[in-house]
Order: C-alpha cells, then sequence, then structure tokens
C-alpha cells in the first residue's frame, strides 16, 4: 500500500468511529450520509478549514505542522499509540531521513544481554525484536515458550509470535484469549511499519501473513495500532496446565529495536505454582537432554 492510501485509510476510519454525541456535538434528526464524524465536523474539531482537511485525509500530510497534526489527533480521539502513529506517517509523506533506508535491525544479541537474561532465574525473560522475532531467551522463557519456538526448525529465520499467531494451528491452544493475541499483535506490526516502513524484513513478513492468513488481512485492513508495554497474558501450556501472567516490556535504549519481556505471577496463586512446576519441567527437560547427548557421545552408542 502506497503512503497516501495509508493515510487515507488510516484517518477515514479512525473518523468513521467517532459519533457526533462523543466529539460533544449536537446531534441532529434525520439520516447522516455517512459513519461516523463528517469531514467538516472534524476539521471544526481541529480548528482548520474544510479543505485543508480533505487535503489531509486525500493522504498529503506533506508540510501539515505538529499544531495541526495535534488538532486532527484531538477531535478524532486518538490515543497514544494512533497519534505516533500519525506523526510517523506525516514524517513518512514529508520523505525518507537520509539514514532511512540504511538502518539494519538484524544485529545479533549481544553477550551482555544473554548474559543478563541467564541472570534472572525466577521469571520467564526474553528479547524480541520489533518485527516479533524471539532472539534470545532464559531457561524459563523457553521453556514457556516452547510451542513457538518449536517454528525454529530453520535455524536462518528465527521463531516469531506473529507467524506463529496466524498460521499455527497451535496457537489457538497455547494463547487462552487468541483474539485478543491476534488483534494486539496486528496493531503492534501496523504501527512498526508506520515507524520504519523500509525494514525488507517486516514487508516481507507482513507480505507473508496476508498471503496466507485470511484472519490477518482482516485485521490489517482495520488499521489498528496499539502500544503493548504492560498487562496480563493467559496462557495454556502442554506441560503445566493455565498460567496468568503480568507482563512488562521495556525497550533496551543501547540497542534500538529491541525489546526486553518479563513475565511474572502474584505470589500464592496458581499461576505462581505453574512457573515453579514449570522451572522443574524445564531442569529435568535439560537433564534429558543432556543424558542423551552423553550416550550418543559414547564409543559404543
Amino acid at each position: 500500500m502506497d503512503d497516501r492510501t495509508e493515510i487515507q485509510e488510516f484517518l477515514a476510519s479512525r473518523r468513521a468511529r467517532i459519533t457526533p454525541e462523543q466529539a460533544g456535538l449536537p446531534a441532529y434528526g434525520g439520516n447522516r450520509r455517512v459513519k461516523g464524524l463528517r469531514r467538516e465536523e472534524v476539521a471544526m474539531l481541529a480548528g482548520v478549514s474544510v479543505d485543508y482537511y480533505v487535503r489531509l485525509e486525500r493522504g498529503n500530510l506533506s508540510g501539515a505542522s505538529d499544531g495541526v497534526l495535534d488538532g486532527v489527533a484531538r477531535a478524532l480521539h486518538l490515543d497514544d499509540a494512533e497519534r505516533e502513529h500519525l506523526f510517523d506517517l506525516a514524517r513518512r509523506d514529508a520523505g525518507p531521513a537520509p539514514t532511512a533506508r540504511r538502518r539494519s535491525p538484524n544485529k545479533p544479541v549481544r553477550a551482555v544481554l544473554r548474559h543478563m537474561l541467564d541472570a534472572i532465574s525466577d521469571a520467564p525473560a526474553w528479547i524480541r525484536n520489533d518485527r516479533h522475532d524471539v532472539l534470545a531467551t532464559n531457561r524459563l522463557a523457553a521453556a514457556l515458550y516452547a510451542p513457538v519456538l518449536a517454528q525454529q526448525a530453520d535455524p536462518r529465520r528465527p521463531a516469531n509470535t506473529a507467524r506463529f499467531i496466524y498460521l499455527d494451528p497451535a496457537a489457538k491452544e497455547f494463547f487462552t484469549d487468541w483474539d485478543k493475541a491476534a488483534d494486539d499483535i496486528a496493531a503492534m506490526l501496523r504501527a512498526e511499519a508506520g515507524r520504519n516502513p523500509y525494514d525488507k524484513n517486516l514487508t516481507d513478513l507482513i507480505g507473508e501473513l496476508s498471503t496466507r492468513s485470511e484472519v490477518f488481512r482482516q485485521r490489517w485492513a482495520d488499521h489498528n495500532v496499539r502500544h503493548h508495554r504492560a498487562g496480563v497474558k493467559k496462557l495454556h501450556h502442554p506441560a503445566v496446565g493455565d498460567l496468568e501472567l503480568n507482563f512488562e516490556a521495556m525497550t533496551l535504549a543501547s540497542d534500538p529495536g529491541l525489546t526486553l519481556l518479563i513475565y511474572t505471577a502474584p505470589p500464592g496463586t496458581p499461576s505462581a505454582d505453574g512457573l515453579r512446576l514449570l522451572a522443574a519441567w524445564a531442569a529435568t527437560d535439560d537433564q534429558l537432554s543432556g543424558t542423551a547427548q552423553r550416550e550418543a557421545r559414547r564409543p559404543d552408542a
């Protein structure tokens, strides 16, 4: 999709969901020909002329000031993620930054970060990039996300949670609230595509999901964007059963594009017991794997 079409569809989709009553406008009787607000109503609320807003919604954000974009964001009741996406689209419409096409998001995870993960022994912790490739895990996260990591048959392509959610039938059993997980991942990928449209691997992933999953295509067409910095994950692990875990997602300032995620459970809850059981399961699995490897190396094996 070209930039102007993306701007047009994003603004039109946000306008369609706001009723006059929600915007604080009089509710006139009679049939309205449009769903949501009219363009002239958005223009009035944003403090710009109708012609100027029509130009914006036709995909021309070039030259729009921060004040104008803020006015549009307020008129359309955009949340923080949507406002940020609008500004990203405006920057794209103004043309790529000189270094935009040279950004390389494929750097390996530094050894010090892997050591940090290993030092977190009581909680699942892992690092992903903005495409949601799983790049590094501690032992508990590897055990927790075993169904996702099973994708990693091709060592040249890391496991990817978006690919797992939309293309692997096991995802609907693993993610107890699969619909929310699917909504979240599509919205996060949409936001990342706005920030970094020149990431070929991201574009390829979106193309693959769009080609192979009608459900993804439907969610992608909604133009939703979302931050995913904290919350609750409801999972069903094949070895330990249901888990309801709090998560925190922290961007790594020294490694742009990488995010550290840590999952915890409140003490005394069934999920806390489940994490302890998961740790025991992971330790047993490690021991069995080590025994198998030693047996394979025996001269008489």
